[in-house]
């Protein structure tokens, strides 16, 4: 599956979560709240495919998946520059000391597996919207 393939159908399913909320007068703490590791896999166990395995994507112990991606997170499917003989399709923009750069054969992807960044309940508060895609439109390059 491409990122922009990903990012389409995870704003699809992250959309139809929030407007259930909001239908149900949930305010915006309530909607973050909600989206708490532990709760989602009870409640929205189709929203990540790791749910299903009762496995977290970090390990964190208040993981809250509001913001599953990273808006610092760039990518381009058809490949943003050559390094050496390789192609880079993804990368942090504020160079995280807690990602690297995974080389897979000849591609170069973005590992964010040892960054929390996106995932604590006060960035998710300071970056909120209830529009994911407006948080992540800087992701695509």
């Amino acid at each position: 599956m491409s990122y922009q393939s990903w990012f389409n159908k995870h704003a699809d399913k992250h959309t139809t979560i929030v407007e259930k909320l909001i239908s149900c007068g949930k305010k915006s703490d309530e909607i973050i709240d909600y989206f708490d590791y532990e709760n989602m896999v009870k409640e929205e166990p189709d929203f990540c495919p790791l749910y299903k395995e009762n496995k977290k994507c970090h390990a964190i112990e208040e993981l809250n998946c509001y913001l599953c991606a990273c808006p610092n997170f760039r990518f381009k499917d058809e490949g943003i520059k050559r390094v050496e003989e390789k192609m880079q399709y993804s990368f942090c923009s504020i160079n995280s000391k807690h990602g690297m750069q995974g080389v897979y054969s000849d591609k170069i992807h973005q590992d964010c597996s040892k960054c929390e960044v996106p995932h604590l309940k006060s960035y998710i508060t300071e970056h909120f919207d209830l529009n994911w895609k407006k948080i992540m439109q800087k992701c695509t390059l």
